[in-house]
């Protein structure tokens, strides 16, 4: 698995989009935009499948492809999104963590009442 480096990525999607003078197109509502488009693509993939068959795209060459190109395009946009308004991406999703774990705590286990011998019970063969 490749380590992901933001940084390098969102510098290399701004010469990219600098390159062709795209820059002004990236605003934070159409970058938000191109975002929704580009999930809504992923999700298109699975629209019709049932769960299983969900559970199996990535067996299909032709699916797993188009998914990994989705999951890049909504990649892509949210990266640039956050460099736009100036997100630390990772920092953002482990605050976001941070706070879930605390407001949905883990449940306790259920209680189950100890099972002590009795007195009329013995452990030993007198």
């Amino acid at each position: 698995m490749t380590e992901l480096d933001v940084p390098a990525l969102q510098r290399r999607l701004a010469a990219f989009a600098a390159a062709r003078n795209w820059e002004p197109y990236h605003t934070p509502k159409n970058l938000a935009a191109a975002l929704s488009v580009e999930a809504s693509e992923l999700l298109e993939i699975f629209q019709w499948l049932t769960p299983e068959q969900s559970d199996r795209v990535m067996t299909d060459p032709d699916k797993a492809h188009r998914v990994t190109d989705e999951v890049a395009d909504v990649l892509a946009y949210l990266l640039q999104l956050c460099e736009v308004l100036g997100i630390d991406a990772l920092a953002a999703l482990a605050a976001k963590i941070d706070r879930n774990e605390l407001r949905f705590p883990v449940p306790e286990p259920p209680k189950t009442p100890h099972n002590h011998p009795t007195d009329t019970e013995s452990h030993s063969s007198e």
